[in-house]
């Protein structure tokens, strides 16, 4: 629970356990019983719980962050020489924008079985198309493995940093793929994926554009 909830919450769980000591404490008074002092009751306990649930709305508005995990591998850019300078700077940028605004650690950019770019952390191993790749592109729809480690065929991302614990695949029609490795497990949101996708269909456009 973030900070700022949890002094919510305490505040409340506090101001709800002095209300309902207050209002047995004020049993043996004459006018225990007064509508005044029931209805102040009342409000103070519906208010004490009012700050509890906003602890508790914050908290699911604003989850606490994963822990990331400790991924080896060298950081790097590889980049196509063979592509014209225009969609070199489009992907040097895209690329720079995925990794500092969305939780990626890694990213691969395969079109037509060739690997035009890989940033961030970078594995030895050569890309290799696996049966989850093939049913992102085949399918052409957005897979996202929010826990690798519970996948039994998650071998087929060696070329992925080891122990990496989430993988994001976009397919780019039926001749790309666009794969990203997360920092932690479940670390890709709803946000993240709309960035991928939106970015994913501009470089499949300019892709196609050129013929190849």
């Amino acid at each position: 629970m973030p900070p700022s909830a949890r002094l919510a919450f305490s505040c409340g769980l506090l101001g709800l356990i002095l209300t309902v000591l207050n209002q047995f404490s004020a049993q043996g008074l004459p006018d225990a019983l007064s509508p005044a002092i029931s209805r102040a009751g009342v409000l103070a306990g519906v208010l004490a719980v009012g700050l509890m649930l906003v602890g508790l709305l914050w908290t699911q508005a604003q989850p606490p962050p994963r822990d990331r995990v400790a991924l080896a591998g060298r950081e790097g850019l590889e980049l196509d020489a063979d592509l014209p300078e225009p969609l070199r700077q489009e992907l040097a940028w895209g690329s720079t924008m995925l990794l500092t605004a969305t939780p990626a650690a890694t990213l691969l950019l395969v079109w037509d079985g060739r690997v035009l770019l890989r940033r961030g952390l970078l594995a030895e191993q050569a890309f290799q198309e696996g049966p989850i790749s093939a049913r992102a592109r085949s399918q052409q729809q957005l897979i996202s493995l929010v826990n690798l480690s519970l996948y039994p065929g998650a071998a087929e991302f060696s070329y992925l940093p080891e122990g990496v614990p989430a993988v994001l695949l976009y397919p780019l029609g039926q001749r790309g793929l666009l794969v990203l490795g997360g920092w932690a497990v479940r670390c890709f949101s709803r946000s993240d994926e709309r960035w991928i996708q939106g970015w994913g269909e501009r470089v499949r456009t300019a892709l196609e554009a050129l013929g190849a």
